[in-house]
This record gives structure tokens, sequence and C-alpha cells, in this order.
């Protein structure tokens, strides 16, 4: 609800104004001296004044000035000299409207709630700009990312919608706030959205709005997050979470472009780009009969799919580099065998492990260097059980195929780890796989 700041010199005018803005649940402080309003215009913050034109001493206009000069304020005025002249001046000066004297006391709450609204998508639209700055980009020399990279400059420029898909940590939502980043939408809203973290009751409001009313607990209206990101990108992450009917919902929107708020009656058009992100096989999904295929095939335009950090080699070191010149810590070089265990390590969690794992390190480090201790973790040294190929009569090739079978198995086959665990490199696995006649 709106601080309001209410300055007339006519005391029954001001605390009927006061009483009805109280009643909706508004802050409201009175004046009926304009000398003190000033002073309250300089010492407090409000969202929106509402002075009189024509008072002794000190005018409506001088009183606009001053909020005007404050700047962080809406102006409404009021008259009972239906001059057009004065009307005309205060609002090329500045002033959001003004009232007539007699005005209805219902189209003064209409018309705070409406202004209301505008500072309130002002701010949410400032604050999610601001959190996208400054831009963001994608870390990474590895053949790999600069294939991601490619593509995200090749889709930035269109409105085509973007599914970004790979396991969780691996940078999906850094790419979509880069394709913002480099769109023709850059300066407006980025907005994101995870659609796990809600029901699917709270998630329809979140998503397109809710009317005043239209449920236990809705005092007022509330614009969802694809108006505020109109004219925008929106992006939803963990898609694949959605439940059947909300899937609905959202495929009629994206198909339409146009939203009714939950509660209401109204269509509202909207413009966004729409980039959607999730740690699951969505056709395996569709074949289960969880995921709608024609949403699908609306979301499936222009496919991205993250690699995990262990195919992105040097990229660990880059990204390690990266992320402890980021943060406000005293900077410690890291020692050789510390670089050779990231490099070695699998990181299940991917870059969000990564960047965790540094951050608890370079705190325990204390300003110091970083030791392996520091990292807390270990490389998975166990070996490859192949019980007796000597009493089997197995020679050695045979037990060089069948390492690399179990290799493979452990590894759930990503042939990057599979290598790491032979301490040979991915060439020399495809190598050799070629020899024994397996899949490469």
């Amino acid at each position: 609800m709106a601080h309001i700041l209410v300055i007339d010199d006519e005391p029954k005018m001001t605390s009927l104004i006061c009483g009805t803005l109280e009643d909706e649940g508004h802050r409201v402080t009175t004046s009926v001296k304009p000398s003190e309003g000033l002073q309250l215009i300089a010492k407090h913050s409000f969202d929106i004044v509402i002075t009189d034109l024509s008072m002794p001493e000190i005018s409506g206009m001088e009183i606009l000035d001053a909020a005007l000069a404050k700047g962080d304020c809406e102006i409404i005025m009021m008259t009972a000299y239906a001059t057009a002249e004065s009307a005309i001046q205060a609002l090329k000066k500045g002033a959001a409207d003004y009232l007539i004297k007699p005005f209805s006391l219902d189209e003064l709450v209409l018309l705070v709630k409406k202004l209301g609204d505008k500072q309130m998508l002002s701010s949410l639209a400032d604050h999610y700009r601001n959190e996208s700055s400054p831009k963001v980009k994608i870390i990474g020399s590895s053949p790999a990312m600069k294939r991601i990279r490619r593509m995200v400059e090749q889709v930035a420029p269109t409105d085509a919608t973007v599914l970004l898909t790979g396991r969780s940590g691996t940078g999906k939502e850094v790419a979509a706030r880069m394709i913002h980043d480099f769109s023709p939408r850059q300066s407006r809203a980025f907005i994101a959205v995870n659609s796990a973290a809600l029901p699917d009751t709270l998630l329809e409001s979140e998503l397109f709005g809710h009317e005043k009313g239209a449920f236990t607990g809705a005092a007022t209206r509330k614009r969802g997050r694809f108006e505020l990101a109109d004219s925008g990108t929106i992006f939803l992450d963990e898609i694949g979470d959605v439940a059947l009917p909300m899937q609905t919902k959202l495929l009629r929107v994206l198909e339409e472009r146009q939203l009714v708020r939950l509660g209401g009656v109204d269509t509202i058009d909207i413009d966004v780009r729409v980039v959607v992100a999730t740690n699951r096989n969505l056709k395996d999904e569709v074949l289960k009969g969880t995921f709608r295929e024609d949403l699908f095939y609306r979301l499936n335009v222009f496919p991205i799919e993250m690699p995990p950090l262990s195919d992105r080699g040097g990229d660990v070191l880059e990204l390690a580099e990266h992320f402890l010149a980021e943060w406000n810590y005293p900077r410690p070089e890291l020692e050789f065998a510390v670089k050779q265990l990231l490099q070695q390590y699998d990181w299940p969690g991917n870059v969000r492990e990564l960047r965790n794992v540094l951050e608890r390190a370079i705190i325990l480090a204390g300003g110091e260097q970083i030791d392996k201790e520091d990292l807390g973790i270990e490389l998975d040294d166990r070996p490859l059980e192949l019980g007796d190929p000597g009493a089997r009569g197995e020679g050695l090739e045979s037990i060089e195929k069948e390492l690399i079978v179990q290799a493979l198995k452990k590894t759930g086959g990503n042939k990057t780890e599979a290598a790491r665990l032979l301490k040979i490199s991915r060439r020399r696995l495809y190598s050799r796989m070629k020899v024994h006649g397996l899949k490469v």
C-alpha cells in the first residue's frame, strides 16, 4: 500500500480524504498548512502527494515544484477552479493528474490505485533490469562452450522461443540472460520464474496475475510475470515440472500471446520473448504422458543443450579464476596440486558445485593459500573390479576391453569420465574402443 501526503487548508477535506484512503489500506499523512507540507516533502519520502491548487501564502504549484524536485512521488492536484489553464499548466510541469472539486471519493480511490500500480510495475521492471546488469557472459574457451556461445549469439537477435536443456548447475539461466542481453529487448525487463518452486494454484497467479477477490487473500489486483515482462524476456526455469493442467493454460498464452488474469474477464495482449529451461528429457516426458506433445513442439523451436562441466576440459580453471576475481575476499593463487584436483574431479553438480566449493575454500583459507583440504572434494580412485583374469585364462586384449566396458558402465556412458577413470586421454579411449569393436 502507498504512503500518501494530503495537503489542503480545509481541515474537513483533509480528514475526509484521509479516512477514505486509510480504509483502502494506505498510510496517510495530512497537513492543513502548506508550509508544513513543504517541510514534510523535504524530510520524508511519499509515494503520492495530493495537494490543493489554491491555498494562502503557498500555492499548490509551489508544492508541485518541491515534490517534483524530490523526484520520488506522483502528484495529484485538486482545484475548485475548473480552468483549463491551471490544469494544463500543472500537467505540463509533471503532475500525474488533477481532480475538480467537488469530486467523487471513488474517483480518488481509483486514481490512487492506478498510480500505485504504475509505481509497482516501474519498480519491479527496474529491479529485474538491474538484476541482469552488468551484462552476463558465458565463461569458457572449450569447443563445447564456443559452440554454445555461437548459438546464443545467432538466436538472440530473433524472437524465437529457446529451449535450454542440460543437467542442473550447467548454466542454463546464464545462457538465458545472455540471450536477453544480446537481443533488441535488452533495455526491457528480464523476468525469471522457477516453475518448480510454486504449486500450480500459485504459479497461475504468479504468471498471469489475478483480480481483487479472485481467491481468499487476493486483496488487490496483481499483475503477473508475463505482464511485467511485456516488451522484454520471460525465463521459465524447470518447465518440465509444470503439471498438465497448467501446461494447457501456458500453451494457450504462448500461442495467442494473450492472457486473462485469474478471476478476470478482460483479455490482455502481451509481447514477450520466451526462454525456457529443464533438466528433464522432455521427449521422454511426452512418451510417458507427463508433458503435452503440442507444448513440447511449441517450446522446442531452438534447442540448446548445455554441456556438463566434466565435458569442458580447461574451462574448470577458467571458471575458477573468474569466481575468485568476482568475490570480495582476499584472492590467493591456486597451487598446482589444487588446480590438478579441480581438473580431475568429476563435478556432478557442475558449475554451481564448482562455485560453492571455491567460495567455501576461500573462506576456510582465510586469505592464505588454498590447499586441497580446503576444497573438501575427493577423487573416486576406487579400482575397477575385474576379479582374477589370469584364473580365467584371459589375455591382455580381453582384459583391456573389459576395463573399458566397466569404465563406461560405471560412468553411465560418459566417455570423458570413463577416460579419466582409466587415466588415458579421450582420444586414446576412442581409439581402443574401435579396436575392440565397441560403439564409439
